[in-house]
Formats: structure tokens, sequence, C-alpha cells
């Protein structure tokens, strides 16, 4: 039958030479020889029994028989390839998402941004963000559960088994609401702090190490109203309508600080920065989308800093 000795590439290159007019420009984007255009094109007028082009001056043009072999293979193509799409969606829909953990302060500050860029990119690969306190996010990592997490760099008896790649890094503030009567405080902040609710971070997330250092080496007092939390959105809600006083990183509110909405204290904290960047197991391999989300990581990181 002379159906099923015609190939793909026969009609590839068919379409391709009649759309450019020309062998040399279909053999640039099609990517091979010239001579390779030309004996497909030979092939595919043996099996048709029509030439398929003619010269004209030093070019070439389609003939009528061409004209009407060009119609039913440019249906062609498009069918096989609407059906290439269809199959690699069903399988891509199969294929469990790229799990990513990202505590807080990345997921306000970094994901929207990276996952902006992912989108663009256009894979269509599912992906699944979740949040919560460090050590949870590491030992879902740990064991499979996530294939990322992007958030604090974690002491070192805590990262066996894992890599880090640094990204920037970020230090804790100490948020009031814009109107805070601290805002104004002329005596010494750190003296002060006990007389109003504080928004501590759990004992089980990443910073509360840096905090409590912190705290020491300034003299601060006891804290006897303290609320530990990870919510960023019980947080926001809180320091809003009152007038307690949130320990929390600088990235997740850079955003309400920029509108005026919260203020930080004027202490000086650098003393609790530190790095934030992407953390792997050793033993895994990141799949293409995977990669793609990282670099996009990498691009969103590197717009803030």
């Amino acid at each position: 039958m002379i159906g099923s000795r015609i190939k793909y590439r026969h009609l590839q290159t068919f379409v391709e030479v009649a759309r450019q007019r020309s062998v040399v420009k279909a053999a640039d984007s099609l990517h091979i020889s010239q001579p390779a255009v030309t004996k497909t094109i030979r092939e595919l007028e043996d099996v048709l029994k029509v030439e398929l082009f003619e010269r004209d001056g030093r070019g070439i043009r389609i003939t009528k028989p061409g004209e009407v072999f060009l119609r039913h293979a440019t249906a062609s193509l498009t069918a096989l390839r609407q059906g290439i799409d269809s199959v690699s969606q069903e399988q891509l829909d199969s294929v469990p998402p790229v799990r990513i953990g990202a505590l807080p302060t990345v997921s306000t500050r970094i994901m929207p941004r990276a996952m902006e860029l992912f989108l663009a990119e256009g894979t269509r690969s599912r992906i699944k963000i979740v949040t919560g306190e460090n050590a949870v996010l590491l030992e879902q990592l740990r064991t499979g559960d996530l294939d990322l997490v992007v958030g604090r760099l974690a002491p070192p008896e805590k990262m066996t088994g894992f890599s880090f790649e640094h990204l920037y890094s970020e230090q804790v503030l100490f948020i009031v609401r814009a109107e805070h009567p601290l805002l104004t405080e002329r005596g010494p902040i750190f003296a002060s702090l006990g007389d109003y609710p504080v928004l501590m971070p759990t004992r089980g997330s990443i910073i509360r190490p840096f905090v409590e250092q912190f705290l020491i080496a300034n003299g601060a007092g006891p804290l006897s109203n303290q609320v530990e939390t990870v919510s960023d959105s019980f947080g926001r809600a809180f320091v809003r309508s009152s007038d307690a006083i949130w320990i929390i990183s600088s990235g997740v509110v850079a955003g309400d600080i920029e509108d005026g909405v919260l203020a930080a204290l004027p202490l000086d904290t650098t003393e609790t920065r530190g790095p934030v960047g992407l953390t792997l197991r050793t033993d895994a391999t990141p799949s293409l989308p995977m990669s793609i989300l990282m670099q996009t990581i990498r691009q969103a990181a590197a717009e803030i800093s």
C-alpha cells in the first residue's frame, strides 16, 4: 500500500519545502543536509508517481498535484501532533507533582514570583507547595514526602543526608502596627518589650535559637505575655489589631512594611541574619520540571537580593 510507504519524515520535509519554497531554507529549518532533503522529496515523488515541485528560475515552486497533496499532508501532521500532545498530557496527569516545602518567609516573598516564572515556561507540570515549621518540612523531605525544601539553613546535626544551596540571607525583625507606641519610645526598647504581648517563633522553628540569643545578648527582661506561632496569617492579623510585637523573619512582612501597614522597631538585628536556600536529599536526582522550578526560585531570589 502507498500509505504504508510514506513516513513522517516525508510529510515533514515536504511541508517544510513547500512552506519555505526552498530546499536550502528547508534544510536549515529541519537541521538536516540539503542532499537529505532532496532525497526525501524524490522518495515521496516516487511513491506518489507525481512531481511535487518544479524549477522556477533559480528557485522552485509547488506543482498542482503538490498543492493537492499539501492540504492532506498538513492536515495529517496537525492531527499527529494533536495526538502526541494528548498522549503527553495523559502521561503528565499520571506523574506525581513536584512537592515543595517552603517556610512562611519564602512562601510570601519568593514562591509567588518563582511560580510566575515557572508557569511561563509552559511545562504544564503540577506543583504542590506546603508550608510549616522547618523541622517538620525537613522530616517530610527525609521520608520522601517532599522533593525540595526552601528556607533557612538547618543546624549541622539536622543536615545529615541533605545538601544546601545558598540563595540569600535575611534577618529577624520586631514588627508592630504602624502607630505602635514603641515607634516613638525614647527609652531603651528592650526594657519595654515585656509590657506588650510578644508573638514568638515556636521552639521547633529555625529562627527560635537566633531570637533567644539576641534577646539574652541585649538584656531583654522576661516576656511574660508570649504567644508561640508560625502562622503568618494569625501574626499579621493580631499585630494589626493590637499592640503586640511580632518577632518574625523579614521576608514574611516585607510587603506589609512597604505598604506602611506594619513597621519594624528600630533595633539592630543584623546578628540574627541567616542563610536561606534550597535543601535537597543528597541521593535525589531532580526531575526536569523540578530543575526548572529550582532555576526560577534562584531567579526570584536574585531579584530581591
